[in-house]
C-alpha cells in the first residue's frame, strides 16, 4: 500500500431538490463505490450518509446534519474521500494515486524519471513525469506500461519512438 489512508473519489457538484442532498461526481463515472457506504469524507470532514442512489447524472447522496438546500449548497466543491480500506480492489487493481512518487525507469533499468501526477483524461489517464528539467506525458496504456511494481515504488515503460517532452514551468 502506498498513498493516503483516504482516496479522493470525487467532489460534491451541486444541491440536488430542498431537503439537502447534494450531487457526488465520482472520478470514475462506472464506479458504484457510494451504493454500500455509510460514512465519507468531506473536505476532512467524516461525514455520515443517511441516503444514497445512483443517476445518470451522480450520485445523490443525503447527508446526516445536511437538511436544507441551503446547508447542500454551503457544501458546493468540496472533495469527497473515502477510507482506503472501504475499496474493494483485487489483487491486482492499482490506485492511480498510488502511482504518483514512483520512481520510472525503461526496460533495461535506465531512470527515465517519476510521476508526479495523474491526469484523467475523457478517454484515458496520462502519467506526468518529471525528469531533470524536462516533463513527459506518457498515457497510461499496457503498450507503454510494461509493470507497476507498488512495494518497490518503480514503474518500467517502453515510450513509443519520439515521444515529445517538454521543459518544466515550474523552475522559473
Amino acid at each position: 500500500m502506498r498513498g493516503d489512508p483516504r482516496i479522493e473519489i470525487g467532489r460534491i457538484a451541486r444541491a440536488h431538490g430542498i431537503r439537502g442532498e447534494v450531487v457526488i461526481i465520482t472520478h470514475d463515472p462506472a464506479s458504484d463505490v457510494l451504493d454500500d457506504l455509510r460514512q465519507i469524507w468531506v473536505n476532512g470532514v467524516l461525514r455520515t450518509i443517511t441516503g444514497a442512489r445512483g443517476t445518470h447524472r451522480g450520485w445523490l447522496i443525503q447527508l446526516e446534519g445536511v437538511l436544507t438546500r441551503n446547508d447542500a449548497e454551503a457544501l458546493r466543491g468540496q472533495s469527497v474521500e473515502v477510507d482506503r480500506d472501504q475499496l474493494a480492489l483485487e489483487d491486482d487493481d492499482v490506485l492511480l494515486d498510488d502511482l504518483v512518487g514512483c520512481k520510472v525507469q525503461l526496460a533495461d533499468g535506465t531512470a527515465w524519471g517519476e510521476v508526479v501526477s495523474v491526469d484523467s483524461g475523457a478517454m484515458q489517464d496520462t502519467l506526468v513525469i518529471h525528469y531533470g528539467d524536462r516533463e513527459r506525458l506518457l498515457p497510461l496504456v499496457d503498450e507503454f506500461v510494461t509493470r507497476i511494481d507498488l512495494e518497490a515504488g518503480v514503474i518500467t515503460v517502453a515510450p513509443p519512438e519520439g515521444l515529445p517532452d517538454s521543459p518544466r514551468t515550474d523552475l522559473a
